[in-house]
């Protein structure tokens, strides 16, 4: 099966300090691959690039065996989640038209088509309830199901999701997931997803890349989240345990800024 995704001797550097060098990557379809790692350390960089938005320092990065571009189709991307101000009068479903024809120009062109498209982005998200509601009278939650929905509208070759699980409690956590989850596997896209936990995708994740200090390392969660690894990456010892399917990393350098967790809460990997 050929890459969506490649990269060859991919590096990147933020002013003169390094955050990735001679990176050689291919991500295939279906593959639901996440991007850990502390602040700092590349992981958004990392979609600006396959979003072309972001020039690599050395190597290429090509997507479908093309080189990447800004504004490809090929792409749905889910952004980091913002509030919208309460006063916002667009509405759930105008949102989600967005993704389906905000791209061009003019008027609407199949304005049957592009509703049905809608309602059925809507209900694959379960959001059909609130499609006439006003988005600034929404969760966060349930603003974010909308986002995903935008980002399914052309149903991707590959799905990037830029920390879509910020600021969500546990049980809409889990309801992205798995909504961007059932996208990778029924549809064959390749989900890439950079996080600071990877429990709450911990069931679902195939492969990891992880960023720190300038280097990185590739391979299954269970490859990559050892104590022996993250400490090699950290140059310090960091402790990972395994326990009841999710992991605790415990010991991370500059824990302050590198936005650690509370371990009672989630147990979770974060940096």
């Amino acid at each position: 099966m050929k890459p969506v995704v490649s990269l060859r001797g991919a590096s990147l550097q933020f002013g003169r300090r390094a955050l990735w060098e001679a990176l050689d990557l291919d991500i295939r379809p279906g593959e639901f691959f996440a991007v850990l790692g502390p602040n700092g350390s590349g992981k958004t960089s990392f979609l600006k690039v396959l979003l072309g938005l972001q020039q690599l320092h050395a190597g290429t990065a090509s997507l479908g065996a093309h080189p990447v571009e800004r504004g490809s189709r090929m792409i749905g991307y889910i952004p980091q989640q913002k509030s919208f101000s309460l006063d916002t009068p667009m509405r759930a479903r105008d949102l989600v038209g967005l993704g389906v024809d905000g791209h061009r120009w003019g008027m609407r062109l199949g304005v049957g088509r592009a509703n049905h498209r809608i309602d059925e982005l809507l209900e694959l998200v379960g959001a059909t309830d609130y499609a006439k509601v006003p988005v600034g009278q929404l969760s966060g939650g349930e603003q974010q199901r909308l986002r995903v929905a935008q980002a399914l509208a052309t149903n991707p070759l590959v799905l990037l999701c830029d920390e879509p699980l910020l600021s969500l409690d546990l049980h809409h956590q889990q309801a992205v997931s798995a909504l961007i989850n059932k996208q990778c596997r029924e549809q064959n896209s390749a989900v890439v997803f950079v996080t600071h936990e990877i429990n709450p995708i911990i069931d679902y994740v195939d492969r990891v890349l992880y960023l720190a200090g300038g280097r990185f390392r590739v391979g299954t969660p269970e490859e990559v989240m050892t104590t022996e690894v993250l400490s090699d990456l950290y140059g310090s010892h960091v402790e990972v345990i395994h326990t009841n399917g999710r992991i605790v990393v415990v010991g991370l350098p500059d824990a302050t800024t590198h936005h650690h967790a509370d371990v009672h809460a989630t147990a979770g990997e974060v940096a």
